[in-house]
């Protein structure tokens, strides 16, 4: 086993007294082909070409000796010392940090970075990058080959955002690009790069917030909120208890992509967004697209707000990870199982119309839950009824489908 293992972060400045001395005392130094090539390197020093990181760990585990690696930025901030420090390895690790890539691409942009949500986009996961891109005002997106800045900005079609592209940060090909998301695709970029993408219903809060990565709750504390709360009265199937059982059972999440169709006044949708997915409402009455937004601008949260009618609509519309459909009948229930969702959560108001959508969602492969919802308001001055509500909530789950 190594002696000792050393991970220095590089950022094109010069190496620190510890690192230059880490360097000098080291038997064996990984790392990419340009930090192999620095003088500090010794000539006598195995060295290691850093492609799998985890290859490279287990040649330096074996290694007896002093081993050194060096990576781009900072080597703890979604770098190399995770893998290192792998209990499968047994290395102790020193860390000689950098400035991360982050930091570098913000202070290029001369902009703050603390309201920020960071995400790493690779082939794999480049679909739920683009969704925190479409749900935050500010994204700084660690990008990979096959998923750069031409794919982020293709999969955000028809979303607004601003791309601050720093290339090659900290050597001498350094380069920062600001273009609209519409015209990056135009352009061929090389690797790697930090893109930055702003933009939105809201601007970031100027005073600074109290916790990194997103900006402090807007509006009244709760889910489920009353109608008070979203400019009067909801249509039918917007009730509180529903809309709690639907937000329940979609159970959406930060890189989530929701449909709400049928979207009315917008609440539903606005509640989505606020637990950090992205959300696109759809409704083919432009005066519920227009109350959607303004509920959207009220809470500040980011939606993309589609107006057309369903099926039809949803043609051209990206993959969604879970679906509320608020209307439209069984044409919408099949267009919408056709894209394969991982949660459906619709309504009915009959038992005999219960059955028809979930029939069409069991033919389709979904597992089909239904409950019989009944709300009943009371005045609690004199404790007698006010309002009844009664509707049958389905849910589809696709079990191929990882949540």
């Amino acid at each position: 086993m190594a002696d000792r293992v050393t991970v220095i972060g590089c950022d094109g400045s010069p190496l620190t007294a510890a690192a230059r001395s880490a360097l000098g005392a080291a038997t064996l130094v990984a790392g990419a082909a340009h930090h192999l090539e620095l003088p500090e390197v010794p000539a006598t020093a195995e060295r290691i070409r850093l492609g799998s990181v985890a290859l490279a760990a287990r040649r330096v585990a074996g290694h007896r000796g002093t081993a050194v690696v060096l990576a781009d930025g900072d080597p703890g901030f979604f770098g190399v010392v995770r893998t290192l420090r792998a209990p499968e390895f047994g290395l102790e690790v020193e860390v000689v940090p950098a400035v991360s890539s982050v930091a570098a691409a913000f202070a290029r942009a001369g902009m703050p970075w603390d309201d920020a949500e960071v995400v790493v986009a690779h082939p794999r996961t480049l679909r739920r990058a683009v969704n925190v891109c479409r749900a935050h005002t500010k994204v700084a997106v660690l990008t990979s080959p096959g998923a750069g800045p031409a794919e982020l900005g293709l999969l955000l079609e028809g979303v607004h955002r601003t791309f601050v592209i720093c290339e090659e940060l900290g050597t001498v090909r350094e380069r920062v690009t600001i273009l609209t998301s519409d015209k990056v695709a135009d352009h061929t970029w090389r690797d790697p790069s930090v893109v930055i993408v702003i933009g939105g219903f809201v601007a970031a809060a100027e005073g600074g917030g109290w916790i990194a990565g997103r900006e402090p709750a807007v509006g009244p504390r709760g889910w489920a909120l009353p109608a008070q709360a979203y400019g009067g009265a909801l249509g039918e199937g917007e009730t509180e208890l529903l809309r709690a059982a639907q937000l329940a059972r979609l159970g959406p999440r930060v890189g989530d992509l929701v449909w709400d169709i049928g979207s009315g006044s917008g609440a539903f949708a606005t509640e989505a967004a606020r637990t950090g997915a992205a959300v696109i409402a759809v409704d083919r009455n432009q005066g519920a697209c227009a109350r959607t937004e303004e509920a959207a601008r009220r809470f500040g949260v980011q939606m993309h707000i589609v107006h057309g009618a369903a099926p039809h609509i949803l043609e051209n519309l990206p993959e969604p990870d879970v679906v509320r459909i608020g209307g439209g009948g069984s044409a919408v229930v099949s267009a919408v199982v056709d894209r394969r969702p991982q949660r459906i959560v619709t309504h009915a108001a009959t038992r005999d119309a219960a059955e028809l959508v979930g029939r069409e969602l069991t033919e389709h492969g979904y597992q089909v839950e239904c409950a019989l919802l009944q709300s009943v308001e009371l005045d609690t001055k004199a404790w007698t009824e006010t309002e009844r509500s009664v509707a049958f909530l389905l849910t589809g789950l696709l079990p191929d489908r990882a949540p």
